[in-house]
């Protein structure tokens, strides 16, 4: 018996925190007083999003990571972050922490982890990514999957990569998708959906030539069934 067909993975994308990042970072540790000198967004109300997981246009509290790649904390002061990955920084800050708490904690995430969907799916926006990796396929699901003028291969992902803009497209009826280095998407990608050259045929057809030939069957019946 044959065995099940394999596909090997594009490998597994690590976010790294960068500028304009909007962190929430909780402290703690043995005294939990002392503690919470440091979490001072605790409490508050993170950015909402809807049940698909769109972004609302609140701002969500958190430390941002100024564009010189810098955070400020209570007491520690300014430290440089960006280009780290979460876990780095966790170790980062917690090496700080010990001159003020005792076996301290930390946790972080990047609450403005977010991908934007545009073009032909069925709920486009701009969608929040709370374990900060998600692949292309779980982004189409968020928003609703493609709608049916939506071209499956030739999906253009839109990427910064050092200050310039670059390209990518993808190709859902291929196997070579689970290897391409969009597979993965990274924070503040754009998914952009074109539509199929005939979709204004299709449109046509379903909200305009269909109900009349409803309604031309529909009155055909009338008839004949007065006649009989």
């Amino acid at each position: 018996m044959n065995g099940p067909d394999t596909v090997k993975l594009a490998s597994a994308y690590v976010s790294k925190i960068q500028s304009g990042d909007i962190l929430s970072i909780y402290v703690n540790s043995l005294s939990s007083d002392a503690s919470s000198f440091f979490n001072p967004y605790s409490g508050q109300q993170a950015q909402s999003s809807d049940a698909s997981g769109a972004l609302s246009a609140s701002v969500a509290p958190g430390f941002l990571v100024n564009q010189s790649g810098v955070i400020q904390l209570p007491l520690i002061g300014n430290v440089e972050i960006a280009g780290l990955t979460t876990n780095q920084a966790t170790v980062l800050i917690q090496s700080r922490l010990t001159k003020f708490l005792k076996e301290p904690t930390v946790n972080i995430r990047v609450l403005n982890y977010k991908v934007s969907m545009l073009g032909e799916v069925s709920k486009p926006g701009v969608y929040v990514i709370p374990n900060e990796q998600v692949t292309i396929p779980e982004a189409l699901s968020m928003a609703g999957d493609l709608a049916v003028t939506g071209r499956r291969d030739n999906i253009m992902i839109i990427r910064e990569v050092n200050g310039k803009k670059e390209f990518g497209y993808v190709d859902l009826t291929s196997r070579d998708v689970f290897q391409s280095p969009y597979y993965y998407l990274h924070a503040n990608d754009v998914v952009y959906v074109e539509p199929v050259k005939n979709k204004f045929i299709q449109t046509n057809f379903t909200y305009r030539i269909l109900p009349l030939i409803i309604g031309i069957v529909s009155a055909v019946l009338i008839i004949f069934t007065r006649l009989r």
